[in-house]
């Protein structure tokens, strides 16, 4: 590792420690030439799936497509950063963990809309109404009603789980 002080090559790890979130590795590095101090972050670099697009033309996963297209369907609405955040975190873990080379854009667009669908209702609708391409208002009042027929995000964390936390654990008794 370069030193960012001096620029000599020679540097010496001194603590290496997970980060908060667990994702990245800090590492304390002392240059062996000037003796000043710095810390470096080391995270792996996974490769993500190309996109296939609906009319079959494979593009490069964009994170920063992907965060305008949320944040535009959220513009001028009451939602926190950080839960905008989790959000586009909790579909890029998707994303990884399908362990896939190529992924539908379909796909993408179901994840985006099932987060969207827990931040604001508002921004679910919007966006729905591009992905799904509404013709009229009839499709508007259809996806409406369907919204308020299921359960907020919050109604579904207090219901009651169908089998305690520790029945799948068990085995069955002979």
């Amino acid at each position: 590792m370069r030193c960012p002080f001096c620029g000599a090559q020679d540097t010496k790890v001194i603590d290496s420690r997970l980060s908060a979130n667990s994702d990245q590795v800090r590492r304390r590095r002392r240059c062996e030439t000037c003796e000043e101090r710095f810390t470096t972050y080391e995270t792996a670099e996974l490769r993500m799936p190309r996109v296939i697009k609906s009319d079959g033309v494979r593009e490069d996963f964009n994170a920063e497509k992907l965060r305008n297209g949320i944040l535009r369907a959220l513009e001028k609405r009451p939602v926190e950063s950080e839960a905008v955040e989790s959000a586009i975190n909790r579909i890029q873990h998707h994303i990884r963990s399908t362990g896939e080379r190529e992924l539908p854009s379909s796909q993408l667009g179901e994840w985006v809309i099932n987060e969207l669908r827990d931040l604001d209702q508002v921004a679910y609708v919007r966006f729905a109404s591009v992905y799904r391409s509404f013709e009229d208002v009839n499709a508007f009042r259809e996806e409406i009603e369907r919204l308020e027929q299921q359960p907020t995000s919050e109604m579904r964390k207090s219901q009651l789980s169908l089998l305690p936390a520790n029945a799948a654990r068990k085995k069955p008794s002979k």
